[in-house]
């Protein structure tokens, strides 16, 4: 593959301790063994030869995959990203402009009536009237304002053409993970088990509603290999009533929405007294 300077490729290598590395531009990333795949460790701006590089260098994650040809794939679709990025004119504003989250800091036009804006906590985009009305409704927001944590996945939804490629999966992600029945609604389909969490954890919550969920757990201090758990029914906040229950530590799991009491073989035990 060519590299040019507007279009530079990532370059593979080896790090000092044998681990599959990639640099593209100011941006370096690892693949460090987990227990489910590779972590994508992540770096900016390193100066040091791929070969010197090691764990210690790199302080953000870019979460799991699979293997090593993921990794790649992984890389190469930020390479992809940048060079689209090249082609999309966002132009940067000067920030004079009052958001929900603070005054802009930072702002970037994406397009006629689109605008991004970073404050010194948060940010998001705000569309103008006439863009606000192409959203679908069950994704608009009367306000014009989305923020940039999930609601900014319903304006490159909205407006593909503005994002990148990896833009737009990762819009298309976040909407089916916390607005399923939005895009079930749009799509006219209904996702399956594992595509949503907002859907996953709702279903999770039926099935367990009369069970009792842990909230909060800690090694037991009185009883070695044990958790000491406090459970509610449902796993419900708030001021509620709560148990109390010994797992065994070997047993104990988060899960992802929380570990089921199972009250035949969870001892159920009285709460440790303070002080």
């Amino acid at each position: 593959m060519m590299t040019t300077m507007t279009n530079p490729a990532p370059v593979f290598g080896r790090t000092a301790g044998g681990l599959l590395a990639a640099r593209l531009e100011d941006h370096s990333w690892i693949a460090v063994p987990a227990r489910t795949g590779l972590r994508i460790a992540n770096a900016w701006r390193l100066k040091k030869a791929m070969a010197d590089w090691t764990e210690e260098d790199f302080w953000g994650s870019c979460g799991i995959v699979a293997d090593e040809a993921a990794f790649r794939d992984h890389v190469a679709e930020i390479a992809e990203h940048h060079r689209e990025l090249r082609g999309l004119p966002r132009p940067t504003m000067v920030p004079r402009r009052s958001t929900p989250w603070g005054p802009a800091q930072q702002s970037c036009r994406y397009g006629e009536g689109i605008s991004c804006h970073s404050t010194a906590g948060h940010g998001g985009f705000h569309l103008d009237d006439l863009r606000n009305a192409a959203v679908h409704p069950l994704l608009r927001h009367a306000n014009g304002w989305y923020e940039e944590d999930c609601d900014w996945a319903k304006v490159a939804f909205t407006f593909p053409g503005l994002f990148t490629t990896r833009e737009r999966r990762l819009a298309a992600e976040s909407l089916i993970a916390y607005y399923p029945d939005a895009w079930e609604v749009i799509h006219g389909i209904e996702l399956a088990p594992d595509q949503s969490r907002v859907k996953d954890e709702r279903r999770f919550r039926e099935v367990h509603a009369a069970d009792w969920i842990v909230v909060s757990a800690v090694r037991s201090d009185s009883h070695p290999g044990m958790v000491d758990c406090v459970a509610t029914m449902s796993g419900a906040r708030g001021a509620v009533p709560v148990r109390h229950y010994r797992v065994p530590v070997g047993e104990y799991s988060t899960g992802a929405f929380g570990f089921v009491i199972d009250p035949d073989r969870h001892e159920q035990v009285e709460p440790v007294a303070a002080g």
